[in-house]
């Protein structure tokens, strides 16, 4: 086990090469660290940025050893990574953070709801949904409509159906090819904020402001922040998101969605064990982004400064919208990312934007 905090020169290993993989990479190596990078897909964006890429499945044993000996820690950048291959890494010796625990409640949704709720960060009643009478009763008991989901992976509005009527319960369960499913009470928000935490190995939390999120098609558009709330909102996701950690006994940067009910109320919609895609705007907003501080919580590092030094607009660029490049690069406000994807696909995260629309 390598001692802690890092040094300068030590390997971070991730499992997992897309554009969240990329950044994280990209602030490692500022801060003087190599990477190796785990992904299935040869010349992934986070591998083009890494000192070494390790081109297998993620639960493959033989690249999981390989990983685990190059690197003195291991994280991953999305929560779709087998919790299974966390735990082979973690029982090898290696040191990895976040832990398993972090994945495995994040994976199945009525587990991350049951956890929530358990630590004090309260969510939209819910049913557990495994057969059609199950569904039944559920929309019985939360009223309609309600949005039924599948329990494991689905993002970006993927993997769920909205209900509006029992007499729709059976095709909506189809929908979702017979798999376990979870029902969730819709929540009537004023609108979703999310707020992105960090912890360290002793323990040590710290907080990002606010930002408000807009979505289009169940895909987040915008993020504005920090977002106009007030100092009771503000410390009440800050007691959420440091909840949440402390009960997971996290180790690297959350991101937690919050439904912003009104008159100081919040309810969790769900978290994300990882750098999130609603904290984009620390890069450019804070001086110490998401990004960096993933990578100095992970390493042992001291935690940098959360305050926000701008206000920002980010915006994401799916499909095609990637060909904007050249306009959106040469305004003095805007301050454009790129994430290395090869294909331009509808509706896929090529890049996001950060403009820059005053001082906080």
């Amino acid at each position: 086990m390598p001692q802690l905090p890092l040094s300068p020169g030590s390997t971070l290993g991730i499992l997992g090469g897309g554009q969240l993989g990329r950044m994280l990479s990209q602030a490692a190596s500022r801060l003087g660290f190599d990477v190796v990078v785990l992904d299935p897909e040869r010349d992934s964006p986070a591998g083009r940025v890494s000192a070494h890429q390790i081109v297998a499945a993620y639960d493959d044993p033989d690249a999981l050893t390989a990983l685990g000996r190059a690197a003195d820690v291991v994280t991953f950048e999305f929560e779709n990574v087998p919790a299974a291959s966390i735990e082979r890494l973690a029982d090898a010796g290696a040191l990895v953070a976040p832990g398993p625990t972090a994945l495995r409640v994040s994976q199945d949704r009525v587990d991350e709801k049951t956890f929530l709720n358990a630590v004090g960060a309260p969510t939209v009643a819910f049913a557990v949904v495994d057969t059609l009478d199950d569904l039944v009763v559920g929309l019985t008991e939360l009223g309609l409509p309600a949005l039924l989901k599948t329990r494991r992976e689905g993002y970006d509005g993927k993997g769920q159906v909205w209900i509006h009527a029992v007499e729709d319960a059976p095709a909506a369960l189809e929908s979702l090819g017979g798999r376990a499913a979870i029902l969730e009470a819709k929540a009537t928000f004023v609108r979703e904020l999310s707020v992105i935490a960090a912890r360290d190995w002793d323990g040590h939390m710290t907080v990002y402001p606010l930002g408000e999120n807009r979505h289009e098609g169940g895909v987040l558009r915008t993020t504005l922040a920090p977002a106009a709330v007030d100092e009771k909102t503000q410390v009440r996701a800050r007691a959420i998101a440091e909840a949440i950690l402390d009960g997971l006994d996290y180790v690297g940067v959350l991101g937690v969605e919050l439904f912003d009910l009104g008159d100081d109320v919040l309810l969790v919609n769900e978290i994300a064990p990882r750098v999130h895609n609603t904290g984009h705007w620390t890069q450019d907003g804070c001086i110490c982004d998401q990004f960096e501080q993933h990578i100095r919580a992970v390493t042992g590092w001291p935690l940098g400064p959360t305050t926000a030094c701008a206000r920002i607009e980010m915006t994401n660029l799916l499909g095609d919208e990637i060909d904007q490049w050249r306009v959106l690069s040469a305004q003095a406000d805007e301050r454009l990312h790129l994430y290395g994807k090869a294909e331009a696909r509808p509706g896929r995260k090529m890049a996001h934007v950060n403009r820059v629309l005053g001082s906080v």
